[in-house]
């Protein structure tokens, strides 16, 4: 666990990072949250980055829910609102450690989270899968993603081929708990607390299906949420051409929910 501390701190924000990446590539929104008063919490989730050996790989997804809840009860030691911030599969992390914890948060940021995937596996691959997961779960197998998929932004694609902790291979576990976090997310959406929430989707995603995460945003019953759509950004949004204005909308969500504490 990683700490970027702010001089004035205000609120506390925790960052929950997607599939195959790891903490390291929010330095730079980390440090805008300092900058303007937040402390940041943040982590690389099991399997990736340098927290395991077993890279690619978990047994289950529960696993990155008892990380995410240790994140944010060093965060409540601060004694300040703390708001949660997810991208992709951490948007979906969120997502379920709310359904099931329901630990109190003074709000939640979701970035293109992870609530269905563009391009599933032919229906074969899928059958293979359930059988592997049973003989075979920890082999390990190309995730197809590709950094053109990610993001418009050059440099960051750059970034992302030279680093060595980014991961190109996950297990068929993964996979599969991955497949069963989506479905859940949908049938325990009754579950999600009534906490204010800001979902910001990439209109181009290349990555998740935007149509799957529109119907579960609207769908859910709470009384404050609001959806932005970002025109023709990809997958990514805090890497982005527009990041300055899609943390300004972050920003001001939760300067406007620390007013009201």
């Amino acid at each position: 666990m990683w700490k970027w501390r702010a001089e004035q701190p205000k609120a506390v924000v925790v960052i929950v990072h997607g599939a195959m990446e790891h903490h390291g590539r929010y330095a730079e929104l980390g440090d805008k949250w300092t900058a303007n008063g937040y402390h940041v919490v943040m982590g690389d989730l099991p399997g990736h980055g340098t927290s395991s050996r077993n890279r690619g790989h978990i047994d289950s997804f529960q696993e990155y829910i008892d990380e995410v809840l240790h994140w944010i009860e060093e965060a409540q030691r601060e004694r300040l609102p703390v708001f949660l911030l997810g991208h992709s599969m951490g948007g979906l992390i969120v997502i379920r450690t709310l359904q099931e914890t329901h630990i109190p948060v003074a709000g939640v940021i979701l970035s293109s989270p992870c609530l269905g995937v563009v391009a599933q596996p032919p229906a074969y691959l899928r059958a293979a899968s359930r059988i592997l997961n049973r003989v075979m779960p920890r082999l390990r197998v190309a995730s197809n993603l590709t950094v053109e998929m990610a993001t418009r932004n050059k440099e960051i694609r750059d970034q992302m081929e030279n680093d060595s902790l980014y991961l190109r291979k996950v297990s068929v576990r993964w996979y599969s708990e991955l497949v069963k976090g989506i479905a859940l997310a949908h049938t325990k959406q009754h579950r999600f607390p009534n906490v204010p929430l800001l979902l910001m989707q990439a209109c181009e995603d290349k990555i998740v299906d935007k149509s799957t995460v529109r119907t579960w945003f609207d769908t859910l019953k709470i009384n404050e949420k609001t959806y932005k759509e970002w025109d023709k950004c990809y997958h990514e949004l805090f890497n982005e051409y527009e990041r300055d204005e899609i943390f300004a909308m972050a920003y001001r969500f939760t300067e406007a929910h620390i007013k009201e504490k």
